[in-house]
């Protein structure tokens, strides 16, 4: 097969318009399965859901197999290209599974009943998995049907890897990326599971910060405490805890574990400057969620704290009675929950240990501190100079009519940091997100405008691809 021609492109890019109602319906069936991957009760539903991806496989032509793990399924499927390919060999990730939909009370439909309604923006659909990452699976699935249909084929050579345990952590896909690294060997791995810079506005993400977590329980006497017979002797684990985590940062928004900004790198002045002809608001961001007065740390722009600098952030704190009306107890413990989200060059195990030594530096005598979790991935940087990234900006600005901007992500995406240290290839993360789509929230959705554009700019990136 031949690199496709400009003709041929615009043959599937029609069919692919002819037939958005039918991608739509598609994908419906999908967000249909309630595969909730953190629940044991729809432990069936998240095989239905692998069920469902792999027979759309087989229909294209992918050699495709449903890979059992310690949890959840893998869906794992290959397509040798045509004769004659020269284009890279193309590893696609997505995955199945979804978030768990409560609160129900909140949601305006049934989360597993997908709607499509109309938005300020145009139609949308709304249910649990319309962006993540049932739609942008979708997408990519639907673009492979167009090239299938009337483009004499897929022009690619790819192998597409589903998984079923995002939304709980992936805690099986890197020992299945080790069992089969052989079979799973390529050049660039695709991932859609990002956003976009706005919905006009497309965007390729070129970094990522990482994660660590920690939960802390700090313990003193043997049993919960009368106040009025120990106050003012006994020592009170939650005056301890609010105490050592009110340092973790200071007044200029500084963390303050010991070498926590050793490895830490500025970003370039070329990123910085790209990065501040974005036009971002920093007022209007924070508006759309009632705030109006930004912190962090001082010295660094919006975008730079939020994609480039680490953070520090209590996200749970319990102890003692927190029941209706009072009762006067000195807790014999409490706890709290914290992440720190981390830029290239940390290691989150590094910081971990940075944090057990914070706290044992402030803990008084007389109490216990332990440390459960320290879990994390890394943070990663993007080889925005890869022919690979060129392509998919050139595939953007085609359909798009404008460049694709490279943006950061202050979020994680592990399976990044997994293909980049089992398979050692980058990732192209080219997504169709918006800041509003109500990820892991009710009433998540997905623009029909967005979705539509995603499929086009797969169709044009297979083409890219092709050429080499």
């Amino acid at each position: 097969m031949p690199v496709p021609s400009p003709e041929t492109v615009d043959a599937v890019l029609r069919h692919a318009d002819a037939r958005l109602d039918q991608s739509r319906e598609a994908l419906f069936e999908l967000l249909s399965i309630p595969s909730i991957s953190a629940q044991e009760a729809h432990r069936e539903d998240c095989a239905r859901a692998a069920a469902w991806v792999h027979d759309r496989l087989v229909a294209l032509g992918f050699r495709t197999e449903i890979r059992p793990t310690a949890g959840h399924s893998v869906v794992l499927g290959h397509f040798d290209g045509p004769a004659g390919y020269k284009g890279p060999h193309v590893l696609v990730y997505g995955h199945y599974d979804v978030q768990p939909p409560d609160p129900l009370d909140l949601w305006t439909s049934p989360p597993f009943e997908p709607q499509l309604v109309d938005g300020p923006r145009g139609k949308r659909f709304v249910a649990r998995g319309a962006v993540d990452d049932k739609g942008q699976t979708t997408m990519f699935l639907e673009a492979l049907r167009a090239w299938h249909e009337v483009g004499g084929g897929i022009p690619a050579k790819l192998t597409v890897l589903i998984e079923g345990e995002e939304e709980v952590g992936s805690r099986n896909l890197e020992p299945f990326l080790k069992a089969n690294k052989a079979e799973l060997t390529s050049d660039i791995a695709l991932i859609s599971d990002t956003n976009m810079w706005d919905i006009d506005t497309p965007a390729l993400t070129t970094s990522l910060r990482g994660m660590t977590y920690v939960q802390l329980t700090v313990k003193a006497a043997k049993r919960d405490l009368h106040s009025g017979l120990y106050g003012g002797s006994a020592l009170n684990p939650i005056n301890v805890i609010t105490r050592v985590l009110g340092d973790l940062q200071d007044e200029n928004g500084r963390i303050q574990l010991p070498g926590f900004y050793d490895k830490v790198k500025s970003i370039t002045n070329a990123r910085r400057a790209q990065w501040d002809s974005l036009g971002f608001s920093e007022a209007a961001f924070l508006g759309d969620i009632g705030l109006s007065i930004p912190v962090g740390e001082r010295g660094y722009s919006a975008l730079e704290r939020l994609w480039a600098r680490p953070t520090a952030d209590i996200n749970g704190i319990w102890g003692g009675y927190t029941g209706q009306g009072a009762k006067t107890v000195i807790a014999a413990e409490a706890s709290a929950k914290i992440t720190f989200r981390l830029v290239p060059g940390q290691d989150p195990d590094e910081v971990v240990e940075q944090f057990k030594q914070f706290v044992a530096d402030r803990l008084p005598a007389g109490a216990t501190a332990e440390f459960e979790g320290g879990h994390g991935s890394p943070g990663v940087d993007v080889n925005a100079d890869s022919p690979w990234v060129r392509a998919a900006q050139a595939a953007l600005a085609e359909e798009y009519g404008k460049p694709a901007m490279l943006i950061g992500c202050g979020g994680s995406i592990p399976v990044v940091v997994s293909l980049k240290n089992v398979l050692g290839i980058d990732t192209l993360l080219m997504g169709f997100g918006l800041d509003d789509d109500q990820i892991h929230s009710p009433n998540e959705k997905f623009e029909q405008r967005c979705f539509h554009h995603g499929i086009r700019s797969h169709v044009r990136l297979l083409a890219k691809f092709a050429a080499g």
